[in-house]
């Protein structure tokens, strides 16, 4: 409701007529921003640009990593955007209508170094694993 309302009130002050149905649309949309998220398309470009491990990477807010997780990031990367854009822009409309609920998006957490390192092996630790792989196969 208070999307809508935002919404209105960003119409009524930028426009010179009564608004149609998806300029208001573009109106509830722009006022995500007040909550700290992005437009649909800046997310949409956000997801399809980072890098990987996509966890780690600086979100500008969960909802976009969110978003993207639910869409497939193989499915963002190896698909053409005609595609790909209206299956984000959905997924990302029912993450932003979540967090318009109040609910609180985590990220996972950063996987976790080895505890103890491991040492690279020996040559002869080496050709006795290659000696041993070779029997276990048969070659």
């Amino acid at each position: 409701m208070e999307q809508i309302l935002r919404g209105a009130r960003h119409a009524i002050e930028h426009s010179e007529y009564l608004p149609t149905l998806h300029r208001m649309r573009e109106c509830c949309e722009l006022g995500l921003t007040t909550l700290g998220l992005p437009s649909p398309r800046d997310a949409f470009l956000e997801a399809c640009r980072a890098g990987s491990p996509k966890a780690a990477q600086p979100w500008s807010h969960p909802a976009v990593y969110v978003a993207g997780r639910d869409s497939d990031w193989f499915f963002l990367s190896n698909n053409p955007e005609q595609k790909t854009w209206p299956v984000f822009r959905e997924r990302y409309r029912q993450v932003c209508q979540r967090v318009l609920r109040g609910e609180k998006l985590e990220m996972p957490p950063p996987e976790a170094l080895e505890q103890q390192p491991s040492r690279p092996l020996s040559r002869e630790e080496q050709l006795a694993a290659l000696h041993a792989l070779r029997e276990k196969t048969g070659l």
